[in-house]
């Protein structure tokens, strides 16, 4: 089988009618900053013979990664790891692509003999990155350290004295990543140990400490939001408030006077704004600079999954039948890990907020129609393609239009940083 050629046959377009399902996983360096995305691929083919199946997941990964979707719209132009099979590896199926782009993850049930190393050491001479994905140390992958510059670990599951061998490595070329970091005590664990990279949704975990006091810019901030939620917000107080703002009122009008929005003329006020919106967007607009306001000491990722999620929910509500509860949906969204945002339970902050029940039980796990949304799009996110499928049967989507929702929500929060 040549992979290298089922890559060019992508790039001619002769699979463009294939569904596209990529889902990703944010990757941080040590400072908490976006390094990269591990990009998940659905599997399932039942057109493919089992064996097919590893070479045929990569190979679309890449080429609807690259040339249908776009890595500026999937990853904002950062490293894309991607698993690369023994066949495309042989193939050096990795050149049809950018260096800088992509990261070569290395499957863990991959035994290398000579012919395996020698094409290694072609790509590493070629700039790839290599990743040693899911690594267990044994004599037989254990050559594979010397080609590697990122292994990953779970280092939960790997034996002591492994990780000791390992650990002395660091001090070398190669850098170690943490993977399935779902909480902030197993990244200061992982962080501590000397890695250099973590991957999972630890940022989105808050850290409640007891008589802990919220900033005071949070406070102005939560004040905003929970005005403009009001059934009936006094708009007239509203603008004192952000007028008192100065960094909120600059971000907002000159997001209205962005491409994004495409008026003629500058808009000079808030009033003018409101009037130009309707109050639904004037409220939506509001509390999306807001929220980002909250999270300026939190990890980049935060803030963008809060957009993507809540335009996500927003359009979703479109095919539902529930265009009068978009605004609702995109606050479900938004409000989804404001929790990480001030380091407070989410049933607390929820309290206090003036926002549609439906949300807060949706939030708050209670099932309806809106947590049923939810629990779609966290399924989709982690590629839990079993469970997506599940709530996409549910609430009677097509499962294509789900995954071409989320490709456009990301591009839009893309754009929407950009305009920013």
């Amino acid at each position: 089988m040549d992979s290298g050629m089922d890559v060019k046959k992508d790039i001619n377009g002769v699979r463009k009618g294939n569904n596209v399902f990529i889902a990703r996983q944010p990757i941080f360096d040590r400072s908490k900053k976006t390094y990269g995305y591990e990009l998940l691929f659905r599997k399932g083919f039942e057109n493919y013979c089992s064996e097919q199946d590893g070479d045929f997941a990569s190979n679309q990964t890449l080429s609807n990664s690259f040339f249908v979707l776009g890595m500026d719209e999937i990853t904002g132009g950062k490293k894309a790891f991607i698993n690369f099979t023994r066949n495309l590896i042989l193939n050096e199926t990795a050149s049809f692509f950018p260096s800088d782009l992509i990261a070569i993850e290395i499957l863990e049930n991959i035994v290398p003999d000579d012919m395996f190393m020698q094409a290694c050491r072609s790509l590493k001479k070629k700039g790839y990155k290599l990743v040693l994905d899911d690594f267990i140390l044994s004599d037989e992958v254990r050559p594979l350290i010397d080609v590697a510059d990122i292994i990953k670990i779970d280092f939960h599951q790997s034996k002591p004295s492994d990780i000791s061998y390992l650990s002395s490595l660091m001090h070398k070329r190669v850098k170690f990543l943490a993977e399935k970091v779902e909480t902030r005590e197993q990244f200061e664990e992982a962080y501590d140990l000397g890695y250099s990279f973590f991957q999972g949704y630890f940022f989105s975990k808050p850290i409640i400490i007891a008589g802990r006091d919220i900033p005071g810019y949070k406070i102005n901030y939560l004040n905003i939001i929970t005005e403009i939620n009001k059934s009936e917000a006094d708009f007239g107080r509203l603008e004192v408030i952000i007028k008192h703002d100065l960094s909120l009122s600059y971000k907002f009008l000159q997001l209205i006077n962005s491409a994004a929005f495409g008026f003629y003329s500058k808009i000079t006020s808030v009033k003018q704004a409101l009037a130009l919106l309707g109050i639904n967007e004037f409220k939506k607009w509001i509390s999306l600079i807001a929220m980002t306001g909250l999270g300026d000491d939190k990890p980049r990722e935060l803030i963008e999954l809060s957009i993507v999620r809540a335009r996500f929910c927003e359009e979703v509500a479109r095919y539902l039948g529930l265009r009068e509860e978009k605004t609702d949906l995109f606050f479900m969204g938004m409000f989804s890990l404001i929790d990480a945002f001030i380091d407070r339970p989410l049933d607390t902050i929820l309290k206090e907020l003036p926002m549609s029940q439906s949300v807060k039980l949706a939030l708050m796990g209670k099932k309806n129609r809106y947590r049923a949304v939810y629990e779609m799009l966290l399924a989709y996110e982690q590629g839990f393609w079993d469970r997506f499928k599940s709530f996409a049967t549910l609430l009677n989507i097509e499962e294509e239009e789900v995954a071409r929702i989320y490709r456009k929500s990301i591009s839009w929060a893309n754009n929407l940083s950009a305009s920013t």
